[in-house]
């Protein structure tokens, strides 16, 4: 029997693109998130990417 791809495939540039900075700047509800991890003092506001 073939064995099933588990769910977590993960890809770099798809996770920053969905998850990253620009992203989460674009919209309103984007810029509470960076504003509540500021807050709460995170060291890391959202993911980044630096290539290979």
């Amino acid at each position: 029997m073939p064995k099933t791809k588990r769910p977590w495939q993960p890809k770099k540039v798809k996770r920053v693109r969905k998850h990253g900075f620009k992203n989460r700047s674009s919209s309103k509800s984007g810029i509470n998130v960076l504003k509540r991890r500021r807050l709460k003092g995170r060291k890391r506001l959202a993911v980044s990417y630096k290539g290979k």
